[in-house]
């Protein structure tokens, strides 16, 4: 199988890289060679890739910025992802897109499910779910894999921001208000590569097309995943818990954005809880 593989350089590009190494022929682009706000070029390098799966982890992932930027966002997360779903029906290729837990508006009081009806109440949330629906409306072969609190050991991220802050600062105020299930990077990655290691056939595409929830099991506060980085670091830093409102940004955070994997871990893959991702993410840094 030859996959394309788009964000190549991102957090989640940077891990498939090597989790799909047994799956397929990798085809690893990052954004000089396939810049997704260049609708042209998208189109041109699959074409010229031909290849079985296009796996997109690139987006537009500012959450705040895409306020201001609104036009650009749509390009990279909706347009961009629907060339590639029209590119691919046009070679009889798959597609894997990963999409956000901010289709949603976080007023649901218990786990979102994938039946559930998004209202996204920011803009990158609302460009991602255009991007789902551009790609279930082309009609090809497809897994829209909705994640949630993307992190890991490179890039911009808030484990990391949270790390350098710890280490400069001896109280940390954090958001206590939002809940959600932070997510290893890798651990999105290897349960991709975990679901593609069953796609055999156009059989297992037709019974397994659709949406699914790809975020770690239970759930947390940005304050109580805080307070689990710092305690893993072995660092002297105060958390102190505080509401969103104390801490306004440029876009609105849903209030609850746990996602119910229980479709995904049904059918395909098994997913860690957060804290032990977590755990095992730190773990690697400490044994380089």
């Amino acid at each position: 199988m030859k996959i394309l593989l788009t964000g190549a350089t991102g957090q989640v590009g940077y891990e498939l890289q090597r989790s799909l190494q047994g799956v397929g022929q990798v085809i690893a682009v990052g954004r000089g060679q396939m810049d997704l706000s260049d609708l042209q070029q998208v189109r041109s390098v699959v074409r010229s890739a031909r290849p079985n799966l296009i796996v997109n982890s690139a987006a537009y992932t500012s959450v705040d910025k895409a306020e201001s930027e609104p036009a650009l966002a749509r390009t990279v997360n909706a347009l961009a992802p629907a060339a590639m779903a029209e590119e691919a029906k046009v070679i009889g290729a798959a597609m894997i897109h990963y999409s956000t837990d901010y289709v949603f508006d976080g007023t649901k009081a218990s786990d979102y499910l994938e039946t559930d009806e998004p209202n996204p109440v920011n803009v990158y949330g609302q460009t991602k779910l255009e991007g789902e629906q551009a790609i279930a409306a082309v009609g090809i072969p497809h897994l829209i894999l909705r994640t949630s609190w993307v992190y890991g050991m490179r890039g911009k991220n808030f484990l990391l921001t949270m790390l350098r802050l710890a280490a400069e600062r001896d109280e940390l105020r954090v958001v206590d208000d939002q809940r959600g299930a932070p997510t290893w990077s890798r651990t999105i990655a290897d349960t991709t590569a975990l679901i593609l290691a069953q796609a055999k056939n156009a059989d297992w595409w037709e019974s397994n097309t659709g949406v699914y929830h790809l975020s770690s099991r239970g759930e947390t506060t940005w304050c109580g995943f805080t307070r689990a980085i710092v305690e893993n670091a072995g660092m002297n830093c105060r958390v102190t818990p505080i509401t969103g409102a104390e801490y306004p940004l440029p876009a609105r955070r849903p209030g609850n954005s746990v996602l119910n994997a229980d479709k995904l871990t049904s059918r395909l893959a098994v997913l860690p809880t957060w804290r032990q991702a977590l755990d095992l993410c730190m773990d690697s840094t400490r044994r380089l």
